[in-house]
């Protein structure tokens, strides 16, 4: 039933976002730094020249390379500033576009390691560093650094960094143990979906998954994303009652049709028909719907308070067409003639002011026929609605019965036997009209003989 379902590769490609967004961030951080240390007071600096370019001109040269995604040559550009200047912005900068042009990722391990070697105390040089290792795919390096950031680094993200390598080399609950301290301290639902993909998808305990995301929204305020993975694997464990219980929940924080269809869908594939009625009472998402099952339940009362507000909307006449049949559904006694003359009236205004649909007009004839009020008028409203639907089972009945109202055998016995060789007689009423349209065949046939 839901189109949520955890991806194979979720896991992966959060991890390797993850090293993107590290380059991003440094990315971004370094570049500021850079541009603070060209718009120093040149009289205390020596002007770089490089290749008869100045340093700032390389820089607007990177800058504009990288905004155009050509991370390849912005590499190659910072890496001259870095020959020239021996300046770590630009270490970082190139080894930030190796990263994002996956190219020449060897040589800038080997750069960053030696810096980072002579600088072990800078930590954005080593994240930079396990960043490279991981795309390396070399998770064994990158563990160890990570393990280093996580002894000496006060960042909480770097608990999400230093989780990844054991990811990665399938030590899922070392991952989920550094994942856990993280999701502790921030609350990062992010984080949370993370272990839960993780647990459920490499640990195979959807139940732990289940019980962290159910901790989760009821406490925090949770997004569409944690419900929706609840949902899926509730499907996965088959557990109507609960998909039905997360999608009421999240249908109440965020109120998309979407989510009430799928509430209507569950309600009606488990045939509860009550139990919808009270949801759909208690919050007047879908008063159309409602008034349907308050006719199917036989609430007429109701249906009829919320028809009067339906058609003080919009005065659309095929409201006065659905009341009469209200008024002769709900009647304890359907031969009484006020209840009768009442719906004649209700129907008359309704095909008056335009109301055609082969719905109203079969049911109307049926009642003019059936009750004997008007048995020619009854035949000449159904032939109208055959004329839109010829082949209908049911219009063929109601014609049927009035040609044996009639009198006419010949006639209703040719229609009614069209209708039980479609239909069989499974339907009471088609069985009893059959029955008596028979008996008032045989008299012709034997004077036929």
């Amino acid at each position: 039933m839901s189109r949520y379902h955890i991806k194979t590769a979720m896991l992966s490609i959060s991890l390797l976002m993850s090293n993107s967004a590290i380059a991003t961030e440094l990315s971004s951080a370094n570049t500021n730094r850079a541009e603070v240390s060209t718009s120093k007071d040149k009289s205390h600096e020596k002007t770089v020249i490089i290749d008869n370019l100045s340093e700032d001109e390389w820089i607007i040269r990177a800058i504009w390379l990288e905004e155009n995604r050509v991370f390849s040559k912005s590499r190659e550009v910072y890496s001259k500033l870095y020959e020239a200047t021996g300046k770590k912005e630009y270490l970082f900068k190139e080894v930030s576009s190796s990263i994002y042009s996956k190219t020449n990722i060897s040589q800038s391990i080997k750069k960053l390691k030696a810096w980072s070697d002579n600088n072990p105390d800078d930590l954005t040089g080593r994240r930079l560093l396990m960043a490279l290792y991981m795309d390396n795919r070399s998770f064994k390096k990158a563990k160890k650094i990570g393990s280093y950031l996580v002894e000496h680094s006060d960042n909480e993200s770097d608990l999400e960094l230093a989780a990844n390598p054991y990811l990665f080399l399938g030590e899922y609950e070392k991952g989920i143990e550094l994942l856990s301290r993280l999701y502790r301290k921030t609350k990062n639902e992010g984080i949370l979906i993370k272990i839960a993909a993780i647990e459920a998808q490499y640990l195979k305990d959807r139940k732990k998954a289940i019980q962290l995301l159910e901790t989760h929204r009821r406490i925090e305020d949770s997004s569409q994303e944690v419900y929706k993975l609840l949902i899926d694997l509730y499907v996965k464990e088959q557990n109507l009652d609960r998909i039905l219980e997360v999608y009421k929940a999240l249908y109440e924080k965020f109120p998309k049709k979407e989510y009430l269809s799928k509430i209507i869908e569950i309600y009606l594939f488990n045939k509860d028909f009550n139990g919808l009625i009270s949801f759909l009472e208690s919050n007047g998402a879908d008063d159309e719907i409602l008034y349907d099952l308050y006719k199917k339940e036989k609430r007429f009362k109701k249906a009829k308070r919320l028809l009067e507000i339906f058609y003080s909307k919009d005065r659309d006449p095929r409201w006065l067409a659905e009341k009469a049949i209200l008024v002769y559904e709900g009647a304890s006694d359907k031969n009484d003639t006020k209840l009768l003359k009442k719906v004649v009236e209700l129907f008359d205004k309704a095909i008056s002011l335009g109301v055609d649909d082969s719905i109203y007009l079969n049911y109307y004839a049926y009642t003019l026929i059936d009750k004997e009020i008007d048995v020619d008028k009854g035949l000449d409203i159904i032939n109208k609605a055959l004329k839109q639907q010829p082949d209908n089972s049911y219009y063929l009945d109601s014609q049927a019965w009035g040609y044996y109202k009639k009198n006419d055998c010949l006639k209703a016995y040719g229609v009614m036997e069209k209708v039980v060789e479609k239909e069989g007689l499974k339907e009471k009423e088609i069985e009893e009209h059959w029955e008596k349209i028979q008996e008032c065949q045989k008299p012709l046939i034997v004077g036929a003989r």
